[in-house]
């Protein structure tokens, strides 16, 4: 019996998540079965909470070196930006290789809070974790903070991806 897939796909909300349900078809067009795939296209909490552990997984180990540090410190402003720059580039293009290649019509706004999300929550975690070790110097250099967040950030922001996409 050959088993082929048709164009009838249908998305459903199944418990309160999206699934494309995909009709199992044998070589006569009778359906047999259908299956059900998970369309990850919403920024929900619970992927919420995925981002902070993957952001928390590469941050606390980079975080503890006295390279990123030094980085934060000696590294141009414009490196800086550059290397934040490069992270939603790369966040952007794994999280439509993963989660909207062929979803991505009519999800863009979607796409784009995924993307801000998971940069925005990794450099929170980022400011807490460094606060939390004393090196973020709030008070006397701002500048100094935000780069080594900044910095931080980069491998931090790839991990949380990375997470998220795990289901």
């Amino acid at each position: 019996m050959d088993l082929k897939k048709t164009p009838d796909e249908m998305i459903k909300r199944i418990g309160g998540y999206l699934h494309r349900v995909v009709p199992i078809v044998d070589a006569t067009g009778k359906v047999l079965d259908y299956t059900l795939k998970p369309l990850m296209v919403e920024f929900k909490p619970r992927d919420v909470m995925q981002v902070v552990v993957g952001a928390s997984l590469l941050s606390i180990p980079v975080a503890f070196t006295e390279e990123t540090w030094v980085l934060g410190k000696e590294l141009p402003l414009a490196n800086v930006i550059g290397l934040s720059v490069l992270s939603l580039i790369f966040i952007g293009l794994f999280v439509y290789y993963n989660f909207y290649r062929f979803n991505f019509k009519g999800h863009v706004v979607e796409f784009v809070k995924r993307v801000a999300g998971i940069y925005l929550i990794s450099l929170l975690v980022v400011a807490g974790l460094l606060t939390v070790i004393n090196k973020c110097p709030w008070s006397t250099d701002h500048l100094t903070a935000l780069k080594r967040i900044l910095i931080v950030a980069f491998p931090a922001s790839m991990s949380a991806a990375v997470s998220d996409s795990i289901k």
